[in-house]
């Protein structure tokens, strides 16, 4: 490649496309920190917040199962560029609706639909461009899970400080993100296409069927861990802070933020160990994402018997390393699993699994009001156990013929292996 190719594609290429997974990571997460605000400000329940939360949820999985495939069959760019636009959308309706609970949800939903466009569409993108420059194998994998990690953290530190200290603490970060929406609307508009339009005479319902998605490795392996992706970050910043309010007078919003940028980036520093130890055919990654889990719900226990702010912190920091392993291995997976036509497809049926678990601290609050002899320690203490029978799946699936083998060709094998042997 030309230095001028190589200088085109820094602006143009795999970057552009992660900024615009990161402009709609941050207004996914934007939300998050500022749960405490809504709750004490706008005197909304705590089930009216955390079903909030959860909403983008209805967004999310729509165009993550609708927008992967049809990106397999007319292109990346014609289903990516929508995203900025309904970023956009959904921030100036969440800026609009400080005290109101309709406008609020409308603005989750768009939020969410933005968000998974990006993640199976960019992503899958992200991976085609960075191959098309002679990247690693790898590369694509861990530039679209560090793209969301980051935009995940950025959008939910920013908001959080903002929102503590600046004015307009409901609108602020919510204008910073439609403007980082507009800046990569114009450059993913530039961006080389990798996925030619696909016009074979088949039907559209066709493409909505993804037939990797019923090899038993994927289930097998993956189906156990992926919901703890955002089940531990949804521990780690919505209901671990919330835990905390007492503790935290006058800098709670300040804290929830910091809980979520401990572990957030947590989870992105870690995917780069989750790189080295990954290895094809081998379940270890999924086994120490899963045990990382259960040690962030076991200090998470001692949150609840014992507040803490140190330990709280300390609690969201070991979620967030079970959040980035978890993300980085299924993504690996997932890409070594997926066929030539369906890796969008199957990258979306990943991150559909994944969001089950932001349901978790609307059913804990639920949980809480309708039985209140079932407290959030017994609930860790659930998931703890959930965890181990995760991991006790995954290691005896790997081991046997029950999963299949997987299907990295035999070429990017043999460059993982050079690779590892370095």
């Amino acid at each position: 490649m030309s230095a001028a190719a190589r200088a085109r594609a820094a602006t143009t290429g795999w970057p552009a496309v992660a900024l615009a997974v990161f402009t709609a990571a941050w207004g996914g997460n934007q939300f998050t920190p500022l749960l405490v605000m809504y709750r004490t400000a706008s005197h909304m329940s705590a089930v009216t917040v955390d079903t909030l939360l959860f909403l983008y949820v209805l967004g999310i999985v729509p165009a993550l199962l609708i927008g992967g495939p049809l990106s397999d069959r007319y292109g990346r760019r014609m289903l990516m560029v929508p995203s900025p636009v309904i970023a956009a959308a959904g921030s100036a309706l969440l800026a609009a609706g400080e005290h109101s609970v309709p406008l609020l949800a409308a603005g989750r939903v768009c939020s969410g639909v933005a968000l998974g466009l990006a993640m199976a569409v960019g992503g899958s993108w992200i991976k085609e461009l960075s191959d098309r420059v002679g990247d690693s194998p790898t590369a694509g994998a861990r530039r679209a899970a560090l793209s969301l990690t980051a935009g995940f953290g950025v959008g939910a530190g920013v908001a959080a400080v903002l929102a503590q200290w600046a004015p307009l603490p409901g609108q602020l970060a919510y204008l910073i993100n439609i403007a980082l929406a507009v800046a990569s609307l114009i450059l993913i508009r530039a961006t080389p296409e990798t996925r030619r339009r696909r016009d074979d005479g088949t039907r559209l319902r066709d493409d909505l069927t993804i037939p990797s998605a019923l090899r038993p490795r994927f289930w097998l392996l993956i189906g156990p861990v992926a919901p703890w992706v955002f089940g531990a970050c949804a521990v780690a910043y919505a209901v671990i802070p919330a835990l905390m309010t007492a503790q935290t007078p006058g800098v709670a919003i300040a804290f929830a933020g910091l809980c979520c940028v401990a572990g957030l980036a947590a989870g992105f520093f870690i995917q780069s160990l989750g790189k080295r130890i990954d290895r094809p055919g081998s379940s270890r990654t999924m086994l120490v994402a899963l045990a990382f889990v259960a040690a962030g719900l076991l200090l998470a226990i001692g949150v609840v018997a014992a507040p803490s702010v140190p330990l709280a912190i300390v609690a969201a920091i070991v979620l967030g390393f079970g959040y980035g392993m978890a993300l980085i291995s299924g993504l690996l997976e997932v890409q070594r699993i997926a066929g030539p036509d369906d890796l969008a497809g199957l990258t979306a049926v990943f991150y559909t699994l994944t969001y089950l678990g932001f349901a978790s601290p609307a059913i804990m609050a639920w949980v809480t009001e309708t039985f209140p002899r079932i407290g959030y320690g017994q609930m860790f203490g659930f998931g703890i156990a959930m965890t181990a029978l995760g991991a006790a799946v995954v290691a005896a699936a790997n081991r046997s013929r029950l999963a299949g083998p997987h299907t990295l060709p035999a070429a990017e094998q043999e460059v993982e292996l050079a690779q590892a042997s370095r």
